[in-house]
């Protein structure tokens, strides 16, 4: 019985399930024909607009954004999609603070609802830095299939890990 990291917390039918696709060598075109749709956001400058657009969108009134970044050095494998960060700086006698996201570059050629699942996870982070229920509640808001997007998400990690294995 082949252990699923990313599938950890969901119940043992489902994980059966994604084994038995694996068993198949189905999984992938299972994804390819549920998540067909390829995203254009290829440079950290398109990244950048395509997440300030849904920033606008969905939460005008937070912090500003200073820096958004495909980054070749996060580790899927070691549970970190994307991140966000504040940095702050003494200049004179005041206190800067930027805001910056980073997302895994595996997600260059990922699937575009991918895409935006992470890029909406971190920009709920703005508001709420905790993984809690009003956070889960922006997520919903900013994208109503989040829940089933991850589920997603983690079957893809799941054959990118098993395809190399």
């Amino acid at each position: 019985m082949t252990a699923l990291k990313y599938l950890a917390g969901y119940p043992a039918a489902l994980q059966q399930q994604v084994r038995d696709l694996i068993a198949a060598d189905r999984l992938g075109t299972w994804l390819q024909q549920r998540y067909v749709q390829p995203h254009e956001v290829r440079s950290d400058r398109q990244l950048y607009d395509y997440t300030q657009a849904l920033k606008e969108r969905y939460l005008r009134q937070s912090v500003p954004l200073s820096k958004v970044t495909y980054d070749s050095k996060l580790q899927v494998l070691k549970h970190a999609l994307g991140t966000h960060t504040t940095v702050s700086r003494v200049q004179g006698s005041r206190l800067r603070s930027s805001r910056e996201i980073r997302i895994a570059s595996v997600f260059r050629d990922a699937p575009a609802p991918f895409l935006k699942m992470i890029v909406v996870h971190e920009l709920a982070h703005l508001k709420e830095s905790d993984h809690n229920k009003a956070f889960y509640q922006l997520c919903t808001h900013m994208e109503p299939d989040y829940h089933l997007l991850e589920l997603g998400l983690r079957m893809y990690l799941t054959h990118l890990e098993t395809r190399s294995d």
